[in-house]
């Protein structure tokens, strides 16, 4: 069969040979079935020719109990055969499915924001799951049927030559009709499954935003869009079944005219001597018998569609290399962090434009990962940060404010790392961002944005992240430390309380304050903070402030400020506009300034420019 065999062997060689104690087995199970399968034939026709002699009635009976043990055998090993393969190809699919989730998760965010959740879960479960059967079975089931056709070939043989011939045409002309059925499938299920994937994400997007669009009444337009994802999704499938459809039927077509002439010459034969009654009987037989692993061989070319288009997608996505990288292994020093920054600038557009070509230089032209995103719309093609140069000494806190798109979220990015400037240097405690490795990086900088991420999980797993190296002795140490010891044992079973599927029942701040817990845990050099949302119950907020307050102790900060009254902790003050500084310095110092930007917007108690 044709399919791209370095793509195939390459997937079972790192997820099969660590079973192939397995697959030997299964390997064994299948040639022993196949040896009975041959065997009992031989059984028949023994009883068929015995019958026609006197005085053979004990070894009749021997035969027909030896042919019932040997069914009986077959079917056993069968059974087992199946649930081994279940057991190799759901081990295989998971460890691929976790490798290609670990790879995911460290591509940067550009990939990320030209991709759904949707699409994403669904290369992650669909594509890998369409691989179960190829790990299973694939490898063993092909050659153990190809053996089985070749086998019945030669005891055909042995029986007549001109059957022998006749049989081996058959079986040459059916195994080009699974080859052309097989490349016409391949193309048809990868369009299905783009689509299946398309249509994935819209349903996660539009999901996730249900609650805006019951506000906006917007339910019927997303039916209507809905409606044209379902209506491509239907069209692919039905030309992948069609293809399915054909070689079933092109098969069976075959079969039947196999069948006929297995019958034609065993009657021929027969009549002219040439064979005795069994030997006919076994004859046509066996050419029945050719119809079961012609099946198989139909089914895996089925099975091969769709691993052919599961292995290219998934090593389509494997190929993908993140942008951020780092180029040396500086250590970051303990304790409060410094922050130099260096004339930077950044646009998306360059940043999208990298991973478009670098996307681009990864698919296989007939099988594309997705559809081309859109276009940047012109406002994102503009810089969104020009020449910023700022320097934050050790544990000192700047509050960065500036009016929306002015670029306060893109500068802690860029101090996360999730984005490299596309002009200028950020170092970190002296060392330059891009030589500091990522692992170490992530450790010390911690982040905390106003939409934290909770889990359907324990408190406690919410706290540590799932790492089960982090004892509940230094989880309730960093809970007094940041005053929150009370509210957790409020909880109805306190590090043990199941908190529901994203965090229902949980407001913003206290949210926060499981996410300030997860950031003394790690114990940051530098914290980046975008402030929770202004509207918290008193008794929140003062568990918040009084936590932001001992978590911020001894540590470098960046406070994105949404409210005036966050900026009283701040030491020094960054206001951004359209991209570019237009005011930084002591806040002492620029207080004292009736004619600073920041005096006047404290004056005048303008909350409304910060959001």
């Amino acid at each position: 069969m044709h399919f791209p065999l370095a793509e195939h062997q390459r997937v079972l060689g790192i997820y099969l040979r660590p079973q192939w104690r397995r697959v030997l087995l299964l390997s064994v199970l299948i040639l022993v079935g196949i040896g009975l399968q041959l065997l009992n034939p031989q059984i028949i026709r023994y009883f068929i020719d015995a019958t026609q002699s006197t005085g053979a009635t004990p070894l009749l009976i021997a035969a027909a109990l030896l042919y019932l043990l040997v069914g009986l055998a077959q079917h056993g090993l069968t059974l087992a055969a199946v649930a081994l393969s279940l057991d190799v190809g759901w081990r295989a699919t998971n460890l691929l499915r976790a490798d290609l989730l670990r790879h995911l998760l460290r591509l940067d965010m550009p990939f990320h924001k030209a991709h759904t959740p949707g699409a994403l879960i669904e290369r992650v479960d669909g594509d890998v799951s369409a691989l179960g059967d190829f790990f299973a079975q694939f490898l063993v089931r092909v050659a153990a049927n190809v053996l089985l056709i070749g086998a019945v070939l030669v005891l055909v043989l042995r029986i007549n030559l001109m059957a022998g011939a006749a049989l081996m045409i058959y079986v040459a002309v059916t195994g080009l009709v699974l080859v052309y059925v097989q490349r016409i499938g391949v193309v048809r299920w990868n369009a299905a499954r783009t689509a299946w994937g398309e249509q994935m994400g819209f349903i996660e997007e539009h999901y996730a935003g249900a609650e805006d669009l019951r506000g906006v009444g917007a339910e019927p337009f997303v039916l209507y869009r809905l409606y044209a994802y379902m209506r491509a999704l239907t069209e692919k499938m039905r030309a992948g079944d069609m293809a399915q459809a054909f070689g079933y039927a092109a098969t069976n077509f075959l079969y039947v005219v196999g069948y006929g002439l297995g019958l034609a010459l065993g009657a021929y034969l027969y009549v002219r001597g040439e064979l005795s009654i069994g030997a006919a009987f076994v004859l046509v037989y066996y050419v029945g018998m050719l119809a079961e692993p012609l099946d198989a061989l139909r089914d895996q070319g089925e099975v091969l569609q769709h691993a052919t288009v599961g292995v290219r997608r998934v090593n389509d996505l494997l190929r993908l290399q993140p942008q951020i990288a780092s180029t040396g292994q500086q250590i970051l020093p303990p304790g409060a962090l410094a922050v130099a920054v260096e004339a930077i600038s950044f646009t998306y557009a360059d940043v999208e434009d990298e991973n478009q070509t670098r996307k681009e230089a990864v698919q296989s032209p007939p099988l594309p990962v997705s559809q081309s995103p859109n276009p940047l719309p012109p406002a994102l093609r503009a810089p969104t940060l020009h020449n910023i140069t700022f320097d934050l000494p050790p544990g000192r806190i700047l509050g960065v404010i500036g009016r929306t798109g002015s670029g306060k979220t893109t500068l802690t990015r860029l101090l996360y790392r999730l984005y490299d400037p596309s002009t200028g240097l950020i170092r970190l405690g002296g060392a330059a961002l891009r030589t500091v490795p990522l692992p170490d990086l992530r450790r010390r900088v911690g982040v905390v944005t106003q939409d934290v991420q909770l889990f359907q999980a324990s408190l406690r797993d919410n706290i540590t992240l799932f790492d089960a190296q982090i004892s509940d002795t230094r989880i309730e140490a960093a809970l007094a430390e940041l005053g929150l010891h009370d509210w957790v044992r409020a909880m109805p079973a306190g590090l043990d309380t199941v908190l529901a599927t994203g965090g229902r029942g949980f407001s913003a701040g206290e949210a926060q304050l499981l996410a300030f817990t997860r950031l003394l845990l790690r114990d940051p050099g530098l914290v980046i903070l975008d402030e929770a949302a202004s509207r918290l119950d008193p008794i929140t907020e003062q568990r918040l402030e009084s936590a932001l307050d001992r978590l911020l102790r001894n540590r470098t900060a960046v406070i994105v400020a949404h409210r005036l009254h966050t900026l009283r902790r701040a030491d020094d003050i960054l206001m951004l506009e359209n991209g570019c500084v237009v005011e930084y310095g002591s806040r002492r110092e620029l207080v004292a300034q009736p004619d600073s930007r920041f005096a006047r917007l404290l004056q005048g108690g303008l909350e409304e420019v910060l959001v």
